[in-house]
């Protein structure tokens, strides 16, 4: 039977964050005069999905500008972003899903940039901070359960549960059910890169603290 953990997780926030981002980028950000026309394009799509305004070549994040040193990479990481933010999936569903994979990957960067991204799709401070108790929370409804539920059972067993499918397919037609375990896969490959990379925090992205 795989251990798979549906409560809090316990560690040093301050210290994940020294590891992570402390020591600097591993790879330098391109310059925002080295951007060019179709790559900005990509950014602001994605931007445009998460409820975000429009940026210039110069304030485009770090993590993209990095990301740009692999255009087709880059490509497809933003054609799938701009999928996703615009998918079958419930915006507020979604950022559910993405902090409990942000929280349980120890992710500083995507942790952070998701709380606000969340609060302007409907979650609160409070809702937040229970995401890091995840599923074993008692007060979040079924639904919400099951979605906290099988972020935890994809990243602890690599598949969901019986239980939790029959709960999600309740609320979900079969083509949310096909996105869901795409959204987590894409959102902890973005962890694996961000914290590999050591990306550094936006001014206004506090990590893991943030709620």
């Amino acid at each position: 039977m795989v251990a798979v953990e549906r409560g809090a997780i316990s560690f040093d926030v301050a210290e994940r964050q020294r590891q992570v981002v402390g020591d600097g980028p591993r790879i330098a950000a391109l310059t925002g005069d080295a951007v060019d026309r179709d790559a900005l394009g990509l950014v602001n799509a994605v931007r445009a999905g998460a409820g975000a305004t429009p940026v210039t070549p110069d304030k485009i994040p770090d993590y993209m500008r990095t990301m740009m040193k692999h255009p087709e990479l880059f490509a497809r990481q933003m054609e799938m972003g701009t999928t996703l933010f615009t998918g079958r999936i419930p915006p507020r569903e979604r950022e559910l899903a993405i902090l409990r994979i942000g929280w349980l990957c120890r992710a500083p960067y995507e942790w952070g940039q998701h709380v606000d991204i969340a609060k302007r799709m409907g979650l609160t401070a409070e809702d937040v901070e229970r995401v890091t108790r995840g599923s074993a929370d008692p007060d979040w409804p079924a639904h919400d359960k099951a979605i906290l539920r099988g972020v935890e059972e994809l990243l602890g067993d690599h598949a969901i549960a019986a239980d939790t499918w029959d709960v999600l397919a309740e609320a979900w037609d079969e083509a949310q059910m096909i996105e869901f375990p795409m959204m987590v896969g894409q959102y902890v490959a973005t962890a694996y890169v961000q914290n590999s990379l050591r990306i550094m925090l936006n001014p206004d992205n506090p990590g893991l603290s943030h709620r």
